[in-house]
């Protein structure tokens, strides 16, 4: 038809988070170059600890300007982190809080671990009762939860762990609120358990890094691309307390990951093979963006080590890695998966 735009249609994607503490600025990143791709467009996100709080600021700031309103709130998000940085968790360290950040600048070039992450192994939040005070709350209660809790938008999905039960808790509408955002980023070793509805909830990694279930609704994409914080594979065995910490903390954090992986590849071999018909189960396509090499020169511990150089070094990454998706994936979104999963759950 004369005079007629012909409108490209744009590939609709879920996004599924990882939580890891400032390793989340990787996170960061990679939505940041994601967001500059106007032929994306993010239908549902499931996020968890740090996934959770990228997933709550874009939502959030996309709803105020767009998707470059999404870059600026993820932008403020991290800069607020770096600025708590590592020894605002430690009540005792803040009355010295300027000389701790100095040496903090000077240790942290040849230092391995976070020295946050030493004090964690020996001193417990409920050392200070009642008057503690969780560091991240002042942060998160500055998101506008009209719009984190908004029907517009992308479906917001937000994991934590019932310590009571061990089992996952999946919040979403207007269910999110400032408390299920500390929940979902509880460390325990740092912060006291957070309650909710008379509930005691931690991490939500320990049960869901991050959930996909929730994006398997039949109104959201098939293709759910998954930004991978915590390395599935190191190819050295621990042999130090603090290695093998790190790789204990890895391997449950991936856990659950890897079980819903696993049954995403189950039912895809089942309707491939006919046993299923089309259309009665979700056939999932799996993108995975990582950078495995840096994330295996990185500890655990670092990821209580929210300095500024830090969470830069790992925005670039973050973009790299985002690129590198793009470049080699993208035009596989909706059309085939890029992860191989019987390889990678095998």
């Amino acid at each position: 038809m004369d005079g007629a735009v012909t409108r490209v249609a744009r590939r609709k994607i879920n996004l599924a988070l990882q939580g890891g503490g400032a390793h989340g600025a990787f996170t960061w990143g990679v939505l940041d170059r994601l967001l500059e791709d106007d032929d994306l467009e993010i239908a549902g996100i499931s996020g968890t600890s740090a996934g959770a709080l990228n997933g709550a600021a874009l939502k959030a700031g996309m709803l105020v300007g767009g998707r470059l309103g999404a870059k600026k709130a993820l932008d403020h998000l991290w800069d607020e982190v770096a600025a708590i940085g590592d020894w605002r968790m430690v009540p005792w360290v803040q009355a010295w809080l300027p000389m701790a950040r100095a040496w903090q600048d000077a240790a942290e070039a040849v230092l391995p671990i976070s020295s946050q992450a030493v004090l964690a192994q020996v001193y417990s939040p409920y050392a200070w009762g009642s008057t503690w005070q969780n560091p991240l709350a002042p942060l998160v209660e500055t998101f506008d939860f009209s719009r984190v809790c908004a029907d517009e938008g992308p479906e917001l999905f937000v994991s934590a762990t019932n310590v009571r039960t061990g089992k996952i808790k999946v919040f979403t509408g207007q269910e999110i609120t400032p408390a299920v955002l500390l929940a979902s980023a509880c460390i325990p070793t740092v912060f006291q358990a957070v309650e909710i509805g008379g509930e005691a909830y931690w991490d939500g990694g320990y049960a869901g890094n991050p959930a996909l279930f929730p994006l398997f609704e039949a109104h959201l994409p098939d293709d759910i691309v998954v930004v991978s914080i915590n390395p599935i594979r190191r190819d050295t065995v621990p042999d130090t307390p603090v290695e093998i910490q790190n790789r204990i903390n890895e391997i449950s954090f991936n856990a659950s990951l890897l079980g819903e992986l696993r049954a995403i590849n189950f039912v895809r071999r089942l309707i491939a093979e006919g046993r299923i018909e089309r259309g009665r189960m979700k056939d999932v396509r799996v993108h995975m963006i990582a950078d495995d090499v840096l994330m295996n020169e990185l500890t655990a511990a670092s990821k209580l080590s929210a300095s500024p150089r830090v969470l830069e070094r790992l925005k670039a990454a973050g973009r790299i890695a985002a690129e590198v998706f793009l470049d080699g994936h993208g035009a596989k979104i909706g059309q085939e998966p890029s992860v191989d999963l019987v390889r990678m759950v095998s």
